[in-house]
């Protein structure tokens, strides 16, 4: 009677169960009746994965590292996956553990401290960008440089964007050799200014940065914020960087700007973090069940961003605050109470 593995293959024709039932895999047999080579098939007699000996191209490149960027933009990243122990919530179908679910709320807890922070006491470069006195101009171009090169980690995260920043009136690019960025930078060594330069030509389209980000008076803040994010899809500047600009732009009072939407698509981090939490990829409901989660945790929308990005990366990114900042008490209880961990 043949017997038919979870990939509705026979046994013995399925190279994954196969491999975990130890069942010897049945021979390809080619259309001239002689079995493929070794090397095609990555196995030998045996079943058991074989190396080719065979050298690896000249342009091949070797994968290291944990969340590593390398200078062709290929990030590589270890998923942190804990053991499913019965945990299930309606707000989170995707989560199949209490520990993975507890590691959420507190990196949403974060992320909404630190847009409290950034409203009521912004740090280091930001309370520039915040100060009404300078040119608006100014510090909008230097909102820009903060997003896009990304504060770094430690004791001062501003120190390489101060090195590398340029007035906006001087015209002059940033310099960006061996310019050291942050956890979500949006530059990938190697690109060059293009990006740069991109944003510089589309605010000079519209007559000035501070046009383009306003867009038209009647606007909504929330209709603003979609409208410039859509706008602002630059070659190079990933989701990330731009829904943080546009975060940031707002929290600090530069312009009327508030996410009604978190802009989910492609490969971004926070895009695979809602998909995996969220446990659906339909870019539609996974803003509609971004929304129910925030609205059920008593948290501003835009802190599921870099929630959702500390969650998934596995390890905190303070983006801009001192080292220790901790998460805030009441949204931390309140998420643990909509995920139902304090029950358990």
């Amino acid at each position: 009677m043949p017997s038919f593995c979870r990939h509705n293959r026979l046994i013995q024709n399925c190279p994954i169960c196969a491999r975990e039932q130890d069942v010897e895999l049945r021979p390809v047999v080619t259309p001239g009746g002689q079995s493929p080579p070794a090397e095609r098939s990555g196995r030998s007699s045996s079943g058991r994965s074989s190396v080719s000996s065979r050298p690896a191209p000249s342009g091949s490149r070797t994968r290291s590292g944990s969340g590593s960027r390398g200078s062709s933009g290929l990030t590589v990243r270890r998923l942190v996956r804990e053991a499913e122990d019965g945990y299930r919530s309606g707000l989170v179908p995707g989560l199949r553990s209490e520990a993975a679910a507890d590691r959420l709320t507190t990196e949403l807890a974060f992320a909404a401290a630190r847009l409290e922070r950034l409203q009521i006491d912004p740090p280091g470069l930001y309370a520039e960008v915040a100060d009404p006195a300078p040119d608006l101009e100014e510090r909008t171009w230097l909102a820009f440089e903060i997003a896009y090169l990304g504060p770094l980690d430690g004791e001062a995260p501003f120190d390489a964007i101060v090195e590398a920043r340029t007035p906006w009136s001087s015209g002059r690019l940033p310099d960006l050799d061996d310019v050291a960025t942050g956890p979500r930078t949006g530059y990938v060594p190697g690109r060059g200014t293009r990006t740069i330069e991109a944003y510089r030509a589309w605010a000079q389209r519209a007559g000035s940065q501070a046009a383009a980000f306003t867009g038209e008076a009647a606007w909504t803040p929330e209709r603003r914020f979609a409208r410039v994010f859509e706008r602002l899809g630059l070659p190079g500047l990933d989701r990330g960087p731009r829904f943080d600009l546009l975060v940031t732009l707002g929290r600090l009072g530069v312009y009327e700007l508030r996410a009604g939407a978190l802009g989910f698509g492609g490969s971004d981090v926070v895009t695979l973090a809602a998909k995996r939490i969220l446990g659906i990829g339909d870019p539609l409901l996974l803003e509609r069940r971004a929304a129910e989660l925030a609205l059920a945790c008593g948290l501003p929308l835009e802190a599921l961003d870099v929630g959702f990005f500390n969650w998934e990366r596995g390890a905190r990114a303070s983006l801009g605050l001192e080292p220790g900042f901790e998460p805030d008490p009441a949204a931390l209880e309140s998420a643990r109470a909509a995920l139902g961990l304090d029950e358990r």
